[in-house]
């Protein structure tokens, strides 16, 4: 190892995550939360999975909609607007547009992360799309890096970030105030789609 006087370096558990793993690791532990999934991306587009039944792809919200279902919180920060495909989808699952998946938007996020029931992070380049995260070919999907840990210090290092974030902590200060449509710091209502933009902040 290289010393690097400056850093702070400690041991922690990762594994590197690459390219079709990304959904292979990182979707797949989705689908067994428990308690909790906190999503930040710069984009969010829809991305297909393979349905449990018959093999068949569906839309990733079907996964969300079941989870919703038992109870598990479901959050995404996200930057820029969601894809159509994402909007219809979503709007065609009750649950989810009734609370069931919760939405932010702040044109300043640009990390991406996924947090599984506060014991599993995955940190990386892959954004919440198809050719990011979802399962084609080899191919014509991105080529992604990142890793995956259950390291506590990380995991409460990003939470922390992740929920001050979501909570609007940072709009007060913020140079793109001005030119920000519903800043996440106040109580606007939700826009007549559903809660894809606008959002309650959180109790």
């Amino acid at each position: 190892m290289i010393a690097v006087p400056s850093l702070d370096l400690r041991p922690a558990r990762v594994r590197l995550v690459q390219d079709r793993e990304h959904h292979e690791l990182v979707v797949e532990a989705v689908r067994r939360a428990a308690r909790s999934v906190w999503i930040a991306t710069a984009n969010l587009k829809e991305l297909r999975v393979p349905g449990r039944r018959n093999g068949r792809y569906v839309p990733v919200l079907d996964v969300f909609d079941q989870l919703a279902r038992d109870g598990v919180e479901l959050r995404i920060l996200h930057a820029s607007l969601p894809s159509r495909a994402f909007r219809a989808a979503f709007d065609a699952r009750p649950r989810l547009v009734a609370g069931g998946l919760r939405l932010r938007q702040c044109a300043r996020v640009h990390m991406k992360a996924v947090i599984i029931d506060g014991a599993l992070l995955y940190l990386g380049s892959a954004n919440w799309t198809g050719a990011g995260l979802g399962a084609k070919g080899d191919d014509r999907r991105n080529f992604e890096l990142g890793i995956v840990t259950d390291d506590d210090a990380m995991l409460d290092a990003v939470q922390e970030r992740f929920d001050a974030l979501w909570r609007g902590r940072a709009c007060r200060t913020c140079r793109l105030r001005n030119e920000c449509e519903a800043p996440l710091d106040l109580d606007a209502r939700p826009p007549a789609r559903g809660p894809l933009v606008r959002l309650r902040p959180p109790t």
